[in-house]
């Protein structure tokens, strides 16, 4: 099965992904660090769209050896959500796309401002980046008030039998 995450910085996306991962044992690829290495390396060359193209890659790979994948991202454009279903299409498996939001505006400003990320993003960046709005079946999960257990406890009663195969 593959999993797909998105939503915006600050919203508790990563840390949802990552506390599923750690919970199903799934193969955990997220975006920042591909993004993050890649950065290290090039100086002045755009990294997002090469970052994407190498998580789809290693995702395939992973779903082919019988693994469950969580694919941590943005996810902002329904072009890279339409191309994570594309990749659990072609192994044959199930996807399942949560995207994780935060409808507290000042919350999620808190969470950005006080958290350590790999790739730094500030407020003015969140609110004035392209997102696009999910039209494809989904499940949509909102942090604002609840701590990761609780986010993640609603999340699991979202998503009763999905991890089944």
């Amino acid at each position: 099965m593959l999993i797909i995450f998105g939503g915006l910085p600050g919203t508790g996306k990563s840390t949802l992904a990552l506390r599923l991962a750690t919970e199903l044992r799934a193969f955990y690829l997220r975006i920042d660090t591909i993004e993050r290495a890649m950065a290290e390396r090039e100086d002045d060359y755009s990294v997002e769209e090469t970052g994407y193209r190498v998580a789809y890659a290693v995702a395939e790979e992973n779903l082919r050896l019988g693994l469950t994948v969580i694919a941590d991202s943005v996810n902002a454009l329904e072009a890279t959500r339409g191309t994570w279903r594309g990749v659990a299409e072609r192994v044959g498996v199930r996807s399942v796309e949560i995207e994780v939001v935060c409808s507290d505006q000042a919350e999620h400003r808190d969470r950005l401002q006080t958290r350590t990320a790999l790739i730094p993003v500030t407020w003015q960046e969140v609110v004035t980046r392209l997102y696009e709005r999910w039209t494809s079946e989904h499940v949509r999960i909102d942090t604002a008030g609840q701590s990761i257990d609780q986010s993640l406890a609603a999340l699991r009663q979202m998503l009763p039998g999905s991890f089944d195969s």
